[in-house]
């Protein structure tokens, strides 16, 4: 596993909220990071994380010990937020126009901004990355900086949750050229950062909409597959994909039930081969996050099932089951990502990972 010399400082924005938990706990104990401060609304301002919290810890593990009493500072007091930092894990429940404003005021402050916000999604010079998928588009930060005037500050995002379940499976096939997607995602409550007893009328019942999670599953992707042209990251003309997203009563895990056509159309056992040995950047460099596996297949008839293969490889690995041929279309298979692992705070700090093992995150002299 690659080492560095010093941990550095992180600071959690929006520290109080779901993916904001869920970074403290990936963070602790981490060997690249250690949590040295906490931000979020300016209601928690001044108080210790726990009176901040008010009893609304979400996370199945205990809260670590060592944030507990960490005063909170206010996201929108940048220099307080910035100082002593070297980078910045970002889940802020902001209005998008304040996020952007946000971010950018942190990056201005000579911070890298790992975002797990959409708000910059779609800024033409930030990187968004699935690490194995598209790394190369880190290359981009060079323009972000120059736009912003800054020598170390820029913003990376990661790319929607619900996509992870089905993105990974079609990018370790891009050779056969797939040109059309149909995929209809089944997506777990804590995607809108939720539990059944703040939701109970999720219970037994599913919700035929999740708003902008549709364009979101369609156009992302595009980006992702997207190439950098004269400063800017140009989205992919195709695939062309459409999809349905469907709320369930699933505490964690998003599944897609995918149906693909190719250009080149493979054979089942050349798509499981794909699958098998794909391999990106996170891997090679054994980065802590990265699941030495990145696509499981399971042959079971019966899988992938959240409560049993979300949490495969730490909730860091994808998987997918019942691929076989399609009489409208030539595939059709199903996938599954835990979405505020992989899809979320987990796919964010391999994101930051990453950007260390690639010298674009350094410790402030």
């Amino acid at each position: 596993m690659m080492q560095i010399e010093k941990k550095l400082r992180a600071c959690v924005v929006g520290a109080t909220g779901m993916v904001g938990q869920r970074f403290i706990t990936l963070l602790e104990d981490h060997p690249f990071f250690c949590v040295t401060k906490l931000a979020a609304s300016p209601r928690s301002a001044g108080k210790t994380y726990t009176e901040a919290l008010g009893g609304r810890w979400k996370m199945k593990t205990e809260m670590p010990a060592r944030v507990a009493d960490m005063v909170v500072v206010d996201a929108w007091d940048i220099e307080a937020t910035c100082r002593d930092i070297d980078v910045i894990f970002c889940a802020i429940n902001f209005d998008k126009n304040e996020t952007k404003k946000l971010e950018e005021a942190y990056a201005k402050a000579e911070v890298p901004v790992i975002s797990n916000n959409s708000a910059h999604r779609w800024t033409p010079d930030v990187p968004m990355v699935i690490p194995e998928i598209n790394a190369d588009h880190f290359a981009i930060i060079e323009a972000q900086k120059k736009r912003l005037g800054t020598k170390h500050g820029f913003i990376a995002v990661k790319p929607n949750c619900s996509i992870q379940a089905y993105v990974p499976a079609l990018n370790a096939l891009r050779e056969f050229e797939p040109y059309e997607v149909v995929a209809t995602t089944y997506q777990a409550i804590s995607g809108a950062g939720k539990t059944f007893n703040e939701w109970p009328e999720m219970i037994d019942n599913i919700i035929p909409f999740i708003g902008g999670e549709e364009e979101k599953s369609e156009q992302e992707p595009l980006k992702i597959w997207g190439s950098i042209e004269n400063g800017e990251i140009v989205k992919a003309k195709d695939p062309v994909i459409t999809t349905q997203c469907i709320r369930v009563p699933v505490t964690d895990g998003h599944t897609a039930a995918v149906f693909v056509k190719f250009r080149k159309k493979p054979t089942k056992e050349q798509i499981l081969d794909a699958w098998k040995n794909y391999k990106g950047i996170p891997q090679q460099y054994e980065l802590p996050s990265a699941p030495k596996q990145f696509i499981t297949y399971f042959e079971e008839e019966n899988r992938p099932q959240a409560a049993l293969d979300r949490d495969i490889e730490g909730g860091m690995g994808v998987s997918a089951g019942r691929l076989r041929e399609d009489t409208v279309y030539d595939y059709k298979f199903v996938g599954l990502a835990h979405n505020t692992l992989r899809g979320a705070a987990g796919g964010a700090v391999l994101e930051a990972e990453t950007l260390v093992a690639l010298g674009y995150i350094t410790a402030k002299n």
